[in-house]
């Protein structure tokens, strides 16, 4: 798949140890745009109909092995019909040896030729799961993202409503920051977000009255983590005595991102409110549906009350209280 986001073939040598075989130019010069791989099976048996050069081509042993059972003059027609459809990017898996024709050919169709010691499967998952990070479609959002109880909390909210403030709050409380005023969302599959801080920004918090922190000098390398996925967010707004507030959580809320649909709540904030405590909370009892018990729902039960109205908006007017 193509993706309006590329990455250099060189942070891709680094991540992965690669070999070099051959480059036609220096590796952060080469640009990779598809989160896709290939096995080229078909093309080495003639088959192009459906090629995509622009996925990284990936050898392992039963291509190899193909190669080395033909005569040779075959074998190599074989891949110089294959190069010349210009790949953008060849790996051969396990280390595995080449004759050396196949590389002057890359050589003359400036294909660049990499080797891994790892096997196929392995680096096609890895290599995809990479890709698939740094080549999703992404948002920047003005918020705080904090991982609670393992559960990552985005908290969205005008200025000065009292986020960072919070974060802090969690921090001291033993959970991690990743990200303070921007958070950079990545649509990494078509069930998950993950978040993370910009790099110039990472760990830094403003706090307004004493200006801005290194979380990470303050409270510790364990208080920060560098990405989190984006379970629950949590809209933060000044208490409005003229709003009805959810209380018995049957209505499930989502907040939409990057075409996801988002499990949300919304927290009126006011003096005397614990919202570090209030968030822990709201972390655990997320936690608590996602694995199919719903207070809520539990507590109409015990009270003889048929949950009739559960998805529709007059549930929000039932209280037992």
């Amino acid at each position: 798949m193509k993706t309006d986001y590329s990455i250099s073939l060189e942070k891709i040598i680094e991540e992965f140890s690669l070999e070099v075989l051959y480059l036609p130019c220096p590796a952060e010069e080469i640009i990779i745009a598809s989160t896709e791989t290939n096995r080229p099976g078909l093309q080495l048996s003639g088959f192009f109909k459906y090629f995509d050069e622009r996925r990284i081509q990936i050898f392992g042993l039963s291509e190899i092995s193909f190669l080395k059972s033909l005569p040779k003059e075959e074998a190599r027609q074989k891949m110089r019909d294959y190069i010349a459809h210009k790949p953008s990017l060849i790996v051969i898996a396990r280390n595995l040896e080449i004759d050396d024709y196949y590389i002057e050919v890359a050589e003359e169709y400036n294909v660049p030729v990499l080797r891994t010691k790892d096997t196929t499967s392995e680096f096609a998952a890895s290599l995809i799961a990479y890709l698939n990070i740094h080549l999703a479609p992404r948002i920047t959002r003005h918020g705080v993202l904090v991982e609670v109880y393992g559960e990552g909390i985005l908290l969205l909210g005008e200025s000065g409503v009292g986020k960072s403030e919070t974060a802090i709050e969690l921090v001291k409380r033993g959970h991690r920051l990743i990200a303070d005023d921007a958070v950079e969302i990545r649509r990494v599959s078509n069930k998950s977000l993950v978040g993370s801080a910009p790099d110039n920004i990472r760990h830094f918090i403003e706090l307004r009255g004493i200006g801005i922190i290194n979380a990470s000098r303050i409270f510790g390398v364990g208080s920060v983590k560098l990405t989190e996925k984006i379970d629950l967010v949590i809209n933060m707004e000044h208490w409005d005595s003229n709003k009805n507030y959810d209380r018995m959580g049957l209505e499930d809320q989502t907040s939409e991102i990057l075409g996801l649909n988002i499990p949300s709540i919304t927290i009126p904030v006011k003096p005397g409110r614990n919202l570090a405590v209030i968030i822990e909370v709201a972390a655990m009892n997320s936690r608590q549906k996602k694995m199919g018990y719903n207070a809520a729902k539990d507590l109409l039960k015990k009270l003889g009350m048929t949950d009739e109205t559960d998805g529709n908006s007059e549930s929000s007017e039932i209280d037992p209280f």
